[in-house]
């Protein structure tokens, strides 16, 4: 009995580890703020379903907000000093968390990426491409036109809209 509550705690402790880490300050993006992301989420090569994406900058914290395509927001999130904070009454929804800080990460601008993240936490690769850490990897078709792989055979393929194409 012992044995399985010392396994359930090292896996719960690696759970927590496993974040995509953040800058410590939000650095400036290559997208224009207020942002509308177009996100289409895939696993096992079959599209799901698709979202939106809202990122707006406030001071000096952003708030993402995540919405279902008939405007239902799922999830709510303000990076602030370094850290997400909850925004609003939506409950917490840890994919969406991990979505915004890959997708914060993907819209830094490449000379920007050493003063905002710690080294050991990404890397830049030969072709343009991008990792980071745990299980990201960003493979770019334009800078705002791009797909951010995961683990477990899960992408998202993103764009940015403009004005005209917002719903």
């Amino acid at each position: 009995m012992s044995r399985l509550l010392l396994l359930g705690i090292c896996l719960l402790l690696s759970a927590c580890a496993a974040r995509t880490p953040l800058p410590s300050t939000p650095p400036e993006l290559t997208a224009l703020l207020p942002a509308t992301l177009q996100i289409r989420r895939e696993q096992a090569g079959e599209q799901q379903f698709w979202w939106l994406v809202v990122v707006q900058a406030e001071a000096s914290s952003l708030r993402w907000s995540l919405f279902d395509p008939l405007g239902v927001p799922l999830a709510r999130q303000l990076l602030q000093d370094g850290a997400w904070r909850a925004d609003g009454l939506l409950p917490p929804n840890g994919e969406a968390r991990e979505l915004f800080a890959a997708l914060l990460f993907a819209l830094t601008p490449a000379d920007a990426l050493a003063a905002s993240y710690a080294p050991a936490t990404w890397q830049l690769l030969a072709d343009g491409q991008r990792r980071l850490t745990p299980d990201w990897r960003i493979r770019y078709r334009a800078p705002l036109d791009f797909t951010l792989n995961h683990a477990q055979d899960l992408s998202y393929r993103v764009n940015v809209l403009s004005d005209q194409e917002i719903p």
